[in-house]
C-alpha cells in the first residue's frame, strides 16, 4: 500500500469525522429518558425453549406465548436443520434438542420437514444421549430422561463451610445460585409427563462420561456414591438441608424478581420454590414470573427472551464513547447518565463478602437490579465514565468513585488479578464435577477484567500503588507467546489484547516496551485483507481460530483502541479506520450479526447490540483527537 498523499489523508480524516458525527448522533438518540442506555443482549434459542418448558412445568401455559416463541425458534434454525450457540457456529446438539422439544410442545409434528432435518442433526451429533447434563435435567422434568441418569447434587451441600473444598462459595456466583436451586429439583425428582416422547432423537448408545482429568475420574466415582445417597438420604438431615436451601434461595431474589439478573438461576429457582410448595400466583414465584416479562422482546408475531440485560455496562461504555467523540463533559445527556449511574451504586453486601467480610460495599452491577452481585468489570468502567462527566455536584461523583475504587482494590485476588464477581474463585476441581458440563463454573482472574481495573487505577493516579503493581505483574504474565491476551468476557484474543494494551500504558508501561510492541505486531499480523479485524467464537476451543474471523465493527474498534494507546497512526490503523468508514450504515451504526461477547467460553456467547456502535465511536473519536493534536 502506497503512502497516502496529503490530499488523500485530508479526505480520509474528513470521512472519519463524518462517520464519527453520524455514529455519535445515533448513539445519543438511543438514550432512555431515565438517563441510561440499554440495547438487546442476544444469545441463543435455549433461552426461549427453556422459558416455554418452565411455564409448562409451573402450569402457566400460554398458547399465544408458545406460538410466538416457536416462531422465533423456527426462524433461527439453519439450513442443516440444527441450531447453534452463535452466528456462524457449528451445530450444537444440546441447543438443537431443546429447540426441538420446545417445538414439539408448540405442536410441531415430528414428520414436518424442519423437524426431520432437526432430528437428523441431533442424531448426527450423537443423539439425545450426547446432550449436556442441563438438557437432560429439562427432559427429566417431563419424563423424557431418567433422573437416575442425572449426576448427583445433594442439598446437603449447603452445610459445607466456606473453607471446605467444593462448598457453594467455591463456585462462581452464576453457578452457585444455579446449583443451589437445582439441589432441590434434583432431590425432588419431579416428573410432569407430556403427551409425547422424544424417542426419535435417541441413538440407543449408552452414555459413557469421559472425564478430562484424574480429578474428574475420582469425582465420577464419588458421583456414584452420591447417587446411592440420593436414593437413601438421611431423612432429618435431608429435610433440614431442603429448608436451608429454600431460605438461601429466597434471600437472594433481586428487586426485579430475578436471581442474579440472569436466566439459569432464575428459572431453576422458580422451579425449586414451586417444588417447596410456593404458590405460582403469589409471592416470590409471581414476582419472578413478572420479572421475566420485562426481559421479553416482542416484535409482531415473534417473542424472544434476553438471558440478561446490561444497562449499567451499556451506559458506562456510552458515556466513554460520547466523551471520546468530543461531546462536552457537562452536556445534559452525560449529566443525566451520571445521575442514573450514581443511583445504581451498590451499597449492600452480597455473596462476595464471604471471602472479603471486612470490605465495605461499593461499585456497580451489570443489571438494573442486581445488588447482591456487583461486578468488578462494570465498576472499573463506571468509574472511568463518571470521571469524564462534569457534574454540578462533584462531591457525589467523588464519593461514589472512591467507594468503587476501594471495593475493587479489596476484591483483588492473591495472584494479583481480578475476576468479575468474586475474589480467589480459583478451585479448578469445580470444573470436573460430573454435574458441571454447562460452561465455566469458577470466576478466576482474567486478563481483560484486570486490564480494565488497571486502566481505571492508572487514570486515577494510582499506577504506583501496590494493587496496580501486582495487577501489572499478573497481566504481563498472562501474555500469550504470539503477543496477545486471552479475552474471558469478549471474543477473544482481539478483546483481551484490546483491553490489555490501554490498561498497561495507562499504568505507565512505556509504549516502546517490547511486550507491547509484540502485541501490536500480532494485531497487525491478524488484520484481515479488507482492513478490519474479526475473531470467531470457536477460538476458545480451537487455537486455529485465534485472531481469525470476518471483520466486525466492535472487534475492529478494539484493535484500533489498542493501537491508539501506542500512539502511531500506522498503515494498519489507516486501513482499520477506512473499514469502519466504508462499512457504516446510513443511520450511523454498523451491521454485526456476529457474536463478540462471551458468557461461558466455549459454551455461551452474547451479541451485545450496542457494541457495534459504542466501540467504533470510541475508536473514531480517539483517533480524531490524535489527528487534531498532531
Amino acid at each position: 500500500m502506497q503512502p497516502a498523499s496529503t490530499a488523500q489523508a485530508h479526505d480520509q480524516l474528513v470521512d472519519e469525522a463524518a462517520a464519527l458525527d453520524r455514529a455519535t448522533r445515533h448513539l445519543l438518540s438511543l438514550q432512555d429518558s431515565g438517563g441510561w442506555w440499554k440495547a438487546e443482549l442476544q444469545t441463543n434459542v435455549t433461552m426461549d425453549a427453556e422459558d416455554l418448558l418452565l411455564r409448562e412445568f409451573l402450569g402457566v401455559r400460554d398458547p399465544e406465548a408458545i406460538a410466538r416463541a416457536a416462531n422465533w425458534i423456527r426462524s433461527q434454525q439453519r439450513d442443516d436443520g440444527s441450531w447453534a450457540n452463535f452466528y456462524g457456529a457449528p451445530a450444537d446438539v444440546s441447543t438443537t434438542v431443546e429447540a426441538y422439544a420446545a417445538l414439539r410442545l408448540a405442536g410441531d409434528r415430528p414428520d414436518a420437514p424442519h423437524m426431520i432435518s432437526a432430528r437428523d442433526s441431533v442424531l448426527a451429533g450423537g443423539g439425545l444421549e450426547n446432550a449436556r447434563v442441563f438438557t437432560h435435567i429439562w427432559l427429566a422434568l417431563f419424563g423424557l430422561w431418567s433422573w437416575d441418569d442425572v449426576p448427583a447434587l445433594p442439598p446437603e451441600l449447603i452445610f459445607l463451610p466456606p473453607w471446605f473444598p467444593l462448598n457453594l462459595y467455591d463456585f462462581a456466583c452464576w453457578a452457585r445460585q444455579t446449583i443451589a436451586a437445582l439441589t432441590i429439583v434434583r432431590a425432588e425428582r419431579p416428573v410432569r409427563p407430556l403427551p409425547f416422547d422424544l424417542d426419535e432423537l435417541r441413538t440407543g448408545r449408552p452414555v459413557n462420561p469421559r472425564p478430562r482429568t484424574f480429578r474428574g475420574r475420582v469425582l465420577l466415582w464419588l458421583d456414584r456414591i452420591g447417587r446411592f445417597y440420593e436414593r437413601h438420604p438421611v431423612g432429618p438431615l435431608r429435610r433440614r438441608a431442603m429448608k436451608r436451601v429454600e431460605r438461601w434461595v429466597l434471600e437472594r431474589q433481586e428487586a426485579d424478581g430475578s436471581w442474579g439478573g440472569i436466566q439459569p438461576p432464575w428459572v431453576y429457582s422458580l422451579m425449586a420454590l414451586s417444588l417447596r410448595g410456593h404458590d405460582v400466583d403469589a409471592g416470590a414465584i409471581k414476582k419472578g414470573l413478572d420479572g421475566i416479562e420485562r426481559f421479553l422482546i416482542d416484535e409482531g408475531d415473534i417473542r424472544r427472551l434476553e438471558a440478561c440485560q446490561s444497562p449499567v455496562w451499556d451506559t458506562a461504555l456510552a458515556i466513554i464513547a460520547i466523551t471520546d467523540a468530543g461531546v462536552a463533559a457537562d452536556d445534559p445527556a452525560l449529566v443525566k447518565a451520571a445521575d442514573w449511574l450514581l443511583a445504581e451504586e451498590v451499597k449492600v453486601k452480597g455473596d462476595w463478602a464471604v471471602r472479603r467480610p471486612k470490605l465495605d460495599p461499593g461499585g456497580w452491577a451489570f443489571e438494573f437490579d442486581n445488588d447482591h452481585y456487583p461486578d468488578i468489570d462494570d465498576t472499573a468502567e463506571v468509574v472511568m465514565a463518571l470521571r469524564r462527566v462534569r457534574h454540578p455536584q462533584p462531591d457525589r461523583i467523588e464519593g461514589a468513585i472512591r467507594r468503587g475504587i476501594d471495593w475493587t482494590v479489596g476484591m483483588q485476588s492473591r495472584n494479583g488479578g481480578w475476576g468479575a464477581f468474586d475474589a480467589d474463585s480459583v478451585r479448578e476441581t469445580c470444573r470436573d464435577i460430573p454435574f458441571c458440563d454447562f460452561g465455566e463454573v469458577i470466576d478466576e482472574p482474567s486478563a481483560d477484567v484486570t486490564a480494565h481495573v488497571l486502566e481505571m487505577l492508572g487514570g486515577e493516579g494510582l499506577a504506583g500503588s501496590a494493587a496496580s503493581r501486582e495487577g501489572i505483574s499478573y497481566l504481563l504474565s498472562e501474555q500469550e507467546g504470539r503477543g496477545s491476551w486471552f479475552g474471558r468476557w469478549g471474543i477473544n484474543h482481539v478483546y483481551g489484547t484490546g483491553a490489555a494494551i490501554p490498561g498497561l500504558v495507562e499504568c505507565g508501561i512505556p509504549r516502546s516496551d517490547p511486550r507491547l510492541r509484540r502485541a501490536a505486531a500480532w494485531l497487525e499480523e491478524i488484520q484481515n485483507p479488507d482492513g478490519g479485524w474479526g475473531e470467531d467464537g470457536r477460538s476458545y476451543k480451537d487455537p486455529d481460530w485465534i485472531g481469525r474471523g470476518p471483520s466486525t465493527a466492535s472487534q475492529t474498534a478494539w484493535a484500533l483502541i489498542a493501537l491508539h494507546a501506542l500512539g502511531d497512526r500506522t498503515e494498519a490503523v489507516e486501513r482499520g479506520l477506512a473499514w469502519l468508514v466504508q462499512n457504516q450504515r446510513e443511520d450511523g451504526t454498523w451491521d454485526e450479526p456476529e457474536y463478540t461477547g462471551t458468557g461461558f467460553p466455549g459454551h455461551f456467547y452474547i451479541n451485545y447490540h450496542l457494541y457495534r456502535l459504542s466501540f467504533p465511536v470510541m475508536a473514531l473519536g480517539r483517533w480524531a483527537a490524535a489527528a487534531e493534536r498532531s
